[in-house]
């Protein structure tokens, strides 16, 4: 029996209806599973630069303090999972400087983070002005607090790396001393009348001898004995030449 023509359309018009119903669903179930995309939090890229200069220097001799620049918001860096600090090639943890932060997952991407790290700590200075050659006393000399990194390299931290030392140029007071500036003083001077001692197993000899070189403590002396013989040792304060055998 031929179904009607009225109960016909009936069943077309249901059938569209269960289509449309269905297309509705399956579109709002791939917008709902789509994953939405995340822009890097900004904030927590510079705690991650914070935290590496912190761990980097830790072990700087003095109070350390950091500043990091900020992340251009608009640089739209896709979230990573772990992002990673270094130190780009010529860069380092002193003063202002450059830290990357990179992400090798999801994307890949890397960036750089200007950021400034302030040193404060003692130096030597001298206390009154000071002649070339001039042999550093203790108290031609004294400490002061300040910013390390704003400074010159090679600056004297600690007295006692100065004292007992000569300069090699005049210094005014209140110059801060740097390491490339001092002498040793010479425990040989050419010409002086020196002890030449030798030390073997089992036995130690002196004699004198004439200085042929200046050399300070440690470094190496040459002397001639009455003899003409010329022996080479290690020089030691108080004018003694040291040959161990």
């Amino acid at each position: 029996m031929k179904p009607s023509a009225k109960a016909l359309h009936s069943a077309l018009w249901l059938l569209a209806g269960v289509s449309g119903l269905a297309g509705t669903s399956a579109a709002q179930a791939t917008a709902g599973t789509a994953p939405a995309y995340q822009r890097q939090d900004t904030t927590a890229l510079r705690q991650t630069v914070e935290q590496f200069l912190r761990i980097q220097s830790a072990g700087l001799p003095g109070q350390v303090n950091l500043s990091v620049g900020q992340v251009d918001a608009r640089s739209n860096l896709p979230a990573c999972a772990a992002p990673e600090a270094f130190l780009p090639n010529g860069s380092r943890v002193w003063g202002r400087t450059t830290v990357g932060v990179r992400c090798t997952a999801p994307s890949p991407w890397t960036i750089y983070v200007a950021a400034t790290v302030q040193v404060i700590g003692e130096y030597v200075i001298a206390a009154a002005p000071l002649a070339q050659g001039q042999a550093i006393g203790p108290n031609d000399v004294t400490r002061i607090k300040g910013d390390l990194t704003a400074l010159p390299a090679g600056i004297v931290t600690d007295a006692g790396q100065a004292v007992g030392r000569t300069v090699a140029l005049s210094l005014a007071a209140g110059t801060p001393l740097r390491s490339d500036a001092l002498r040793s003083q010479a425990a040989v001077q050419q010409g002086q009348t020196v002890r030449v001692v030798s030390n073997g197993p089992g036995f130690r000899v002196s004699a004198e001898a004439r200085a042929l070189n200046n050399a300070s403590e440690g470094q190496i002396a040459q002397a001639r004995t009455p003899s003409g013989q010329v022996v080479s040792g290690i020089a030691k304060a108080g004018g003694i030449v040291e040959v161990t055998y």
